[in-house]
């Protein structure tokens, strides 16, 4: 076996500490949550992983029917999430952007998810956290970066952080966190209604289930029977509140609630998220209507960067613990070792994954400041205008 310490660390974060104990996916000390820095495999963790995957039996057959390439690429995807957000957190540090939404140690939510699509048809709207969505669907990492950096050539067109393509089939977010529920039961009732095999998916976060329009939405999806599949991305808070302190009852309890079929899934485990959404999407591409798939999770880090002390503060250290030896990467990539992919294989996939990640982020910061948008460019046409618009000043007066 090769000398672990023989690794380099990818020379685009190589000067930030990245190291490793033994084997497994680099950490990095800087940027990485302080569980994840020393983390090596549970037993029982890996165990429970494994178990889990044997506890449904559509679910295994789900996954007993991928093709040995679709687990390597959902690796990919993972580290993919992982290191584009450990280059924002870099950009944060460096004083590039003053903050960053990270979605860490959620990465398998997202990315089981819209692996279970078809992604050549299917649709997805991500929260902001769901940034592994984008990339994942097709849309280009130096897009995602150019939109933080806010240029004219970022697919927002530098007017925000919230970014999109329906060329890839992302329908850019809002932050009305929670609105994007009503939005997707419409583009899924066009689906219906224009008799395309086609599916539409949105995550949403504990905290923002509590909006009207996430209830409006579900109701609406439920009573048409709409091809559409929306997650609850359960990280047991919202923003700084505990879900304790803004949540009763059990969300299990919720696809009865609207008269859905229901999914539970371990959100820390990328396989059960994928085969739980790979049958709701079957489920309604059939025309059996919609699924509400509840995926229990944990924010490893702040709101955003700005507030991860506060974050620290909110919960207690032990649940960080427990849910620090729960990473999704580490528990996937001791599951696939398993069942006898070469950990060198995995490298390998790391060292292209980080390498194109950093390659794109310097693209994106290439002739920035000459890149920005003017302020007229910067306004949607007919909405940013405002009183410019022909006859509104008179209307507004």
């Amino acid at each position: 076996m090769p000398d672990p310490e023989a690794r380099q660390p990818p020379p685009v974060l190589a000067d930030f500490g990245a190291g490793r104990l033994g084997w497994g996916m680099l950490r990095y000390p800087p940027f990485d949550p302080p569980e994840y820095v020393d983390w090596q495999a549970d037993p029982a963790e890996v165990e429970r992983f494994g178990r889990r995957l044997e506890e449904n039996r559509a679910r295994r057959s789900v996954i007993s029917s991928l093709e040995p390439q679709a687990f390597l690429d959902l690796y990919a995807g993972l580290v993919r999430n992982r290191v584009h957000d450990t280059e924002l957190k870099r950009w944060v540090r460096r004083g590039v952007i003053s903050k960053a939404w990270l979605g860490t140690g959620e990465e398998a939510v997202t990315i089981g998810a819209v692996h279970a699509l078809d992604r050549a048809r299917d649709v997805v709207a991500p929260m902001i956290r769901n940034a592994g969505a984008c990339h994942e669907m097709g849309m280009p990492l130096v897009d995602l970066f150019a939109g933080y950096l806010g240029t004219r050539d970022g697919p927002n067109g530098g007017r925000d952080l919230h970014v999109g393509s329906l060329e890839h089939g992302v329908i850019q977010p809002i932050s009305h966190v929670g609105d994007m529920v009503p939005v997707m039961t419409g583009v899924a009732l066009a689906f219906r209604v224009r008799a395309e095999a086609r599916v539409a998916l949105t995550w949403v976060g504990d905290g923002s289930t509590k909006t009207s329009t996430v209830h409006e939405g579900l109701n609406l999806a439920a009573v048409e029977r709409v091809p559409a599949v929306f997650v609850i991305q359960n990280n047991q808070v919202a923003l700084g509140t505990r879900l304790e302190q803004h949540h009763a009852g059990d969300f299990g309890e919720w696809p009865r609630m609207y008269g859905v079929a229901g999914e539970r899934v371990d959100g820390n485990n990328v396989l059960d998220v994928l085969a739980a959404t790979r049958i709701a999407a079957d489920r309604a591409r059939s025309g059996a209507g919609p699924t509400l798939v509840v995926a229990e999770t944990f924010r490893m880090g702040g709101h955003a960067t700005h507030d991860e002390a506060e974050a620290r503060r909110t919960f207690p250290a032990e649940l960080f613990r427990a849910w620090g030896r729960r990473d999704p990467i580490g528990l996937y990539e001791e599951w696939l070792v398993g069942r006898g992919v070469p950990r060198e294989r995995l490298e390998s996939i790391e060292r292209e994954v980080t390498r194109e990640v950093g390659e794109a982020a310097e693209r994106a910061l290439e002739g920035r400041d000459e890149r920005m948008p003017n302020g007229a460019s910067a306004e949607f046409e007919g909405i940013s205008a405002g009183i410019r618009q022909p006859g509104m000043a008179r209307r507004l007066a």
